[in-house]
């Protein structure tokens, strides 16, 4: 029997019409004032009846996953910030002060720092300089479950749920993001390799040998790396650190455990990311020309390296549109996960999403660990929520729908497996796709639309916050809480 998982629910209020409870409590005092003028003032009612079924439309009709009003909100904030020139950033020939702020949009107060890892090695950090937040990536190389025994992708599901669970019992764990980045590799990648690894002193035939094959091979090849960043809040460390030393000294010490934590996951840990190699995956993601170049720096960490820096990662100009993001040499579109599937599905659920393709493509998984104290409380709340819904539908419709039938199971199992020591985690997704070449732009986005189909994933383009999704892929500890479609499982 093939083993399938699921129980993700998407966190609902009590609110009516998918509202929350404030605008849920506002909308219900418009009705009672509506009622009450009725009784007392007709003529008053008269006049107010229509304001009432205006924003009643307003609260209540959905747009693109959002009520009317928000979505009008949006296009107003975007119309405004685009008439002050808040969409388009062009990189400046000087730059007066080595604080300054580098990388555009969302990204700009993050600047990247070179710490010691005890090894003998280094390792960047990514710090935000506005909220505090330091942010470490570590390359991994993960297993194939198309070649593993079910009963080791069992287990390798298992631990990766219990790692992070036990992610709730330390606050000072902010999110974690788990990236799988493709890319087309050209064939003289491949030529330049082998050429290096041949021993000049072989014997010809298996010179030729080596030759033919890299000749019959095919001439592109993808790159694909997954890579976890884990985003910390030094303020929540148990003794809170003195300097951004100091922190750097304890994230490094929590950073082993976790590494050693994952060998149960099905990955392999490669390393940490080191400040040239975060600098590189960057910059390529800006300048997808630049990946000949920078090639060596993703996957290789020589002692003599150091001819980059953070500057070498800004991007010469980007410019942010209500459903693109161009910058240099790419033009990316990015989605966010709007309904995880309502079925379960096998462990390969997302192995059509993450293939590689004729493009570059980031696909983040995003973590939120609950808090292991509060997760209890959260539970009950949904639950109540939950059977709240089912109630007044029963009462109102007299007829539960399948699903808040579904959605209350949901809310239930969550509620028995935290009893028995689960962790709760919000989890949301993020794809971007990038191309070199606005032509093959819609190829671009009717592929991984069609992916994400046949994933059972609906995901929902980033209208009016395309760079913010941008960022989210990237290895730099962004999480934007007004994009997250939280989940809990």
């Amino acid at each position: 029997m093939v083993r399938t998982y699921g129980g993700w629910r998407r966190r609902r209020s009590i609110g009516l019409f998918g509202l929350g409870l404030t605008a849920t409590l506002v909308l219900l005092g418009g009705l009672v004032v509506l009622m009450l003028s009725g009784m007392f003032a007709p003529g008053f009612a008269l006049y107010l009846l229509p304001v009432m079924a205006v924003a009643f439309v307003f609260a209540a009709v959905p747009v693109q996953g959002e009520s009317l009003l928000s979505f009008l909100l949006t296009r107003l904030r975007w119309w405004w910030a685009k008439v002050l020139g808040h969409t388009r950033y062009r990189a400046g020939v000087m730059v007066e002060h080595p604080r300054a702020f580098q990388l555009p949009g969302i990204l700009a107060p993050v600047t990247l720092l070179s710490c010691e890892d005890g090894k003998g090695g280094r390792f960047g950090l990514a710090w935000n300089r506005r909220l505090g937040h330091m942010t470490a990536t570590v390359l991994v190389s993960s297993n194939s479950v198309w070649l593993a025994e079910p009963a080791d992708v069992d287990t390798w599901v298992a631990s990766w749920h219990q790692w992070l669970a036990s992610l709730g019992y330390m606050p000072w764990v902010q999110w974690v993001t788990v990236t799988v980045e493709s890319r087309p590799d050209p064939g003289s990648a491949l030529r330049t390799n082998v050429e290096a690894d041949i021993d000049p002193q072989s014997p010809a035939a298996a010179r030729k040998i080596m030759r033919d094959l890299v000749l019959n091979a095919p001439t592109v090849s993808a790159q694909v790396e997954t890579r976890i960043s884990i985003t910390y809040d030094p303020r929540k460390f148990p003794v809170a650190p003195k300097d951004r030393m100091q922190a750097a000294v304890e994230i490094s010490g929590y950073l082993n455990q976790i590494e050693s934590s994952l060998a149960t996951t099905g990955v392999s840990v490669l390393g940490r990311a080191t400040p040239e190699q975060l600098v590189a995956m960057v910059r390529t993601a800006y300048d997808p020309t630049a990946l000949n170049d920078l090639s060596s720096l993703l996957h290789t960490t020589p002692e003599d390296i150091g001819t980059l820096d953070w500057t070498d990662a800004t991007p010469v100009e980007a410019e942010a549109h209500h459903d693109r993001y161009t910058h240099d040499s790419g033009t990316s579109v990015s989605w966010i996960w709007q309904e995880a599937p309502r079925t379960h599905v096998t462990s390969t659920v997302l192995a059509e999403l993450l293939s590689p393709t004729r493009w570059a493509k980031r696909t983040t998984l995003l973590f939120r660990p609950w808090p292991a104290a509060a997760a209890a409380r959260a539970l009950e709340s949904q639950n109540s929520a939950a059977q709240y819904k089912s109630e007044l539908s029963w009462r109102v419709r007299h007829r539960v729908s399948a699903r808040d039938s579904q959605d209350l199971a949901y809310a239930r199992q969550a509620a028995q497996e935290e009893t028995r020591g689960a962790g709760l985690v919000q989890v949301s997704l993020y794809t971007t796709a990038t191309v070199d070449d606005e032509q093959r732009l819609k190829q671009a986005v009717a592929h991984t639309e069609s992916a994400a189909e046949t994933s059972r994933i609906r995901l929902r383009r980033a209208w009016g916050s395309q760079d913010v999704a941008f960022a989210t892929t990237l290895p730099l500890g962004v999480c934007p809480p007004f994009l997250v479609q939280r989940g809990m499982g």
